[in-house]
């Protein structure tokens, strides 16, 4: 994985200090393409792969993020800490769309774990009642690079 600094007045990460990074709870930044050629952002909660070097997330077969990946399969993604020290992680990647419930349940718990901390949450339920049925895809994002900042280091 190519790691980059975002500039070059403000030091970056490391990849342990990324690794870290991505498992916080902030929500990552989404962005796709519509059939207009317009950005469409949209937060989503997600989890980091750190084997496969992947982020990962679930959503609806129907959303508009789906139908526009389905189509020009590549994304923007941000996450960022609003708070100081200011520090985050931007990148492209390369979307794979896996539908398999089985595959959906199993990032759909991850991530319900990550965010929630339980499976028992409404929340996390729904999730994994929408996978089981078939609703859902796993959006697997191959970064190309990671461009990083952190304000902390300054």
């Amino acid at each position: 994985m190519k790691i980059v600094n975002a500039t070059s007045e403000v030091p970056g990460m490391t990849r342990e200090e990324i690794e870290r990074f991505l498992d916080s709870k902030l929500n990552l930044q989404l962005a796709t393409t519509d059939d207009n050629g317009e950005p469409n952002i949209q937060p989503v909660w997600f989890y980091y792969d750190k084997d496969g070097e992947k982020l990962l997330l679930t959503t609806s077969k129907l959303s508009r993020k789906t139908q526009n990946l389905r189509k020009k399969p590549v994304v923007y993604f941000s996450i960022d800490d609003e708070n100081t020290p200011y520090k985050g992680v931007k990148g492209k990647g390369i979307v794979n769309l896996v539908e398999d419930p089985d595959e959906a349940v199993l990032h759909g718990n991850r991530i319900s774990i990550k965010y929630l901390g339980t499976l028992d949450h409404p929340i996390a339920k729904m999730i994994s009642e929408g996978s089981k049925k078939g609703n859902n895809v796993v959006i697997e994002i191959a970064p190309k690079f990671f461009s990083t900042w952190d304000y902390g280091k300054m």
